[in-house]
C-alpha cells in the first residue's frame, strides 16, 4: 500500500533524463495520486537557466510519453508552475513533497509558508542526485553542454 493519498513532486523536467526519472518513480512509489508541477515557460524564463530550454508543450508531450510508458499516466494529474509553490500552499488534500537535494530548500519553505496559512506540513521526501558515469550528477545542464547523456553517459572529457 501507498503511503500517501497525494504527493506533489515539480520540476522543469528539460531534457527528461534518468535524475527526472527517478524523481518521478519516487513519488509514484510512495503516492496514491501524482501531482506534478511542470514549470511555465514564463517560469523558466525567470529562473535564469544557463542554457536554452524547451517549450512547454514539448516538455509536456515527454512527460506524458514517460507515464505511458509505464502506465502511470491515470494516477497522475500535470499542472503548470508558475512560482515554486504551485498549489503546495493551498491544497489541503496533498501528504508529502518529493524532491530531490538540489530543491529541498525549496520544500523547506513551502512548509514555513503551510504554516503561515494554518496548513499542517508536508512530509518532505529526498532523494539523491543521480550520479553519472564520472560520479558527478546528471543534469540538464551538463546534457545540454553535450557533456553526458540522459544516462549520464560520458560524450566528452570534461
Amino acid at each position: 500500500m501507498k503511503r500517501f493519498r497525494k504527493v506533489a513532486v515539480g520540476g522543469t523536467f528539460d531534457e527528461l533524463h534518468k535524475g527526472h526519472k527517478a524523481l518521478l518513480l519516487k513519488a509514484f512509489e510512495v503516492g496514491e495520486h501524482v501531482l506534478i508541477g511542470l514549470c511555465s515557460d514564463d517560469f523558466v524564463a525567470k529562473m535564469g537557466k544557463p542554457h536554452n530550454t524547451a517549450p512547454y508543450k514539448e516538455r509536456l508531450k515527454e512527460l506524458n510519453a514517460f507515464l505511458r510508458e509505464r502506465n502511470l499516466s491515470d494516477r497522475a494529474e500535470i499542472i503548470p508552475l508558475n512560482d515554486p509553490y504551485g498549489n503546495t500552499l493551498t491544497n489541503r488534500c496533498i501528504g508529502a513533497l518529493v524532491v530531490s537535494e538540489e530543491t529541498k530548500a525549496t520544500a523547506l519553505k513551502i512548509n514555513r509558508k503551510r504554516a503561515e496559512n494554518g496548513l499542517p506540513p508536508l512530509e518532505i521526501i529526498v532523494i539523491s542526485m543521480v550520479p553519472a558515469e564520472n560520479c558527478a550528477p546528471i543534469s540538464t545542464t551538463r546534457i545540454r553542454r553535450g557533456e553526458i547523456d540522459r544516462e549520464g553517459h560520458l560524450l566528452k572529457k570534461a
